[in-house]
């Protein structure tokens, strides 16, 4: 895959390509440092003020340093993500004159920022679910930090390399590439086989999702333009810009709504997987101040008890089998029960021990912020446990919870996510200014790409809003199911349907080299992951 094929030459006529050489005004450049300083500002006093709060210490600056460190890895992801992934939201916009291309830039940063500050959270903890559970249980160990460092420098490396040959790969399926390397060589290092270290139920959910996306983005695209000359008759929504002149009104309007849509949806659902990953950093460094949700009033205390010792009971009464001897002997079953997914006798009382004990310990403190700095670890640990357990249990065909029993299980499952799985406001900041200001970096190599080198005539209007109406909407979707999709692969496969649906032709090596980068992503991420998440055990 070279530079030359990736960038095959543009068939558009130079009177209706757009001016992308345009460069930033001081104005722009000042504000662009300003909102960074005030994102880095806001952020370190956040983290101090969540820290001296709640009387989080340590006797040396170590996981401080390693937590800042990480912290920027991740931030610098997000930041990455922004210019890979979002530059395809603004392609048909600058490519049908619709918007400047530095204003529509800046637009689409805004409104990434916006729709990561509104996220729901259940993309972030979906990616999490992925990753072993002996890591995440000692995500503050060495191997802990090698796992988080590996999985998001190799995502940045492959993303940053795709970047430069102008390929709009994807950077949600880079992710999971990277999170299943790092899952794969934990496993091979510790004499496992290699396919007991992901969750692959988890991992052919989101497979499917970004399998299927492209598809659905191009076959849907194609018929959403032929539905609409079919039924909207106006001939200058079909026709190609003349020169450099905006659209009728009417259509500039449509298409930067598309365009704000595809943005606010991408922040809202790419936004997340920093999320997820900066929050397990925290959880790790600093577990005093965010292992568990210490915001959370003292009434809803007094209902985590009840439902607790509720299931507990529930569980008790669907087993004859023996409780185990200690909370010891019922956390090996549960952790071997979530990693090897083996139904065992011991698993329900086990399962009923270790819910009666995350009952009994909330009860004995009142609130989680009453909570000793020395068992916080260990009180998430075993709520991470028991949550974990009962997901993979409901998709158990061997046990079958039913009536007063199943809906206790579901209650108290849905107790310990509110415990456990939370986002403070300001790592969603954090995350949409990198997110946001990356969308105003770097972006031109990707919108050459879906604007001028996936068909071989210019975009029309049509087709424009076609593939960003289809964008919107999935992504909408997907982040409504807590499922990772690709803007990236979602908005160039629509670009690419509307040209088979207008029969414009399409141009065959830059659509080789989609299918390339999106065949190679996932082998060439794991392989990435894998091999740094060995040399990273080795150093810590």
């Amino acid at each position: 895959m070279n530079t030359s094929s990736a960038s095959a030459s543009s068939l558009l006529p130079s009177s209706s390509r757009p001016n992308l050489d345009n460069k930033p005004g001081l104005l722009t450049k000042a504000i662009f440092i300003g909102l960074l300083v005030m994102g880095l500002i806001y952020t370190g006093f956040s983290l101090m003020h969540d820290v001296n709060d709640n009387g989080a210490s340590t006797t040396t600056w170590l996981p401080f340093i390693l937590l800042g460190v990480a912290l920027v890895i991740a931030l610098a992801f997000e930041f990455v993500n922004g210019f890979h992934d979002t530059a395809n939201a603004v392609a048909t916009v600058i490519y049908t004159h619709s918007l400047p291309a530095n204003f529509a830039v800046i637009w689409s940063g805004t409104f990434n920022f916006l729709g990561v500050l509104v996220s729901s959270g259940a993309v972030a903890f979906g990616i999490i679910s992925l990753l072993p559970v002996e890591l995440i249980l000692q995500v503050g160990s060495g191997a802990g930090f090698a796992m988080v460092f590996a999985l998001l420098i190799a995502a940045i490396l492959w993303n940053l390399g795709t970047w430069l040959l102008g390929l709009p790969a994807s950077s949600s399926h880079t992710l999971i590439g990277s999170i299943i390397g790092v899952g794969v060589a934990n496993a091979l290092m510790h004499g496992r086989n290699g396919t007991s270290g992901v969750d692959w139920a988890q991992a052919t959910k989101i497979g499917y999702s970004l399998l299927l996306s492209p598809v659905i983005g191009f076959f849907f695209a194609a018929l959403l333009l032929l539905t609409l000359k079919a039924f909207v008759k106006s001939k200058e929504l079909y026709q190609e810009p003349k020169g450099n002149k905006p659209p009728p009104l009417w259509i500039r309007g449509l298409l930067i709504l598309t365009c704000t849509g595809v943005s606010f949806a991408h922040g809202s659902n790419d936004g997340q997987k920093g999320m997820g990953l900066i929050m397990l950093i925290l959880v790790g460094t600093v577990p005093m101040a965010y292992a568990l949700n210490r915001a959370m009033p003292v009434d809803q205390m007094t209902q985590f008890v009840a439902v607790a010792h509720v299931t507990q009971q529930s569980l008790q009464q669907n087993t004859t089998a023996t409780p185990p001897a200690s909370n010891d002997a019922a956390r090996h079953t549960l952790t071997e029960y979530v990693r090897t997914k083996t139904v065992t006798p011991e698993l329900i009382p086990a399962l009923a021990a270790m819910t009666g004990s995350i009952g009994d310990q909330v009860k004995a403190h009142g609130t989680f912020a009453a909570v000793p700095a020395e068992q916080v670890g260990n009180v998430r640990n075993d709520m991470y446990l028991v949550s974990e357990a009962i997901r993979f249990l409901d998709k158990d065909e061997q046990v079958k919870f039913e009536g007063d029993t199943k809906a206790n299980v579901t209650a108290f499952k849905k107790e310990i996510d509110k415990a456990t799985k939370f986002i403070p406001l300001w790592v969603k900041v954090a995350v949409a200014i990198a997110l946001g200001l990356g969308t105003m970096v770097g972006w031109k190599r990707i919108v050459v790409t879906v604007g001028e080198k996936i068909g071989k005539t210019h975009l029309t209007y049509g087709q424009g809003a076609s593939a960003e109406l289809v964008a919107m909407t999935m992504i909408g979707a997907a982040d409504m199911y807590g499922l990772p999709v690709s803007t990236t692969h979602v908005l160039s496969s629509g670009v690419a349907g509307t040209m088979a649906a207008n029969k414009s032709g399409l141009q065959m090596s830059t659509i080789r080299n989609l299918l390339m980068a999106w065949v190679l992503t996932l082998p060439m991420a794991m392989l990435l992951s894998g091999s740094l998440y060995w040399l990273f055990t080795q150093l810590f």
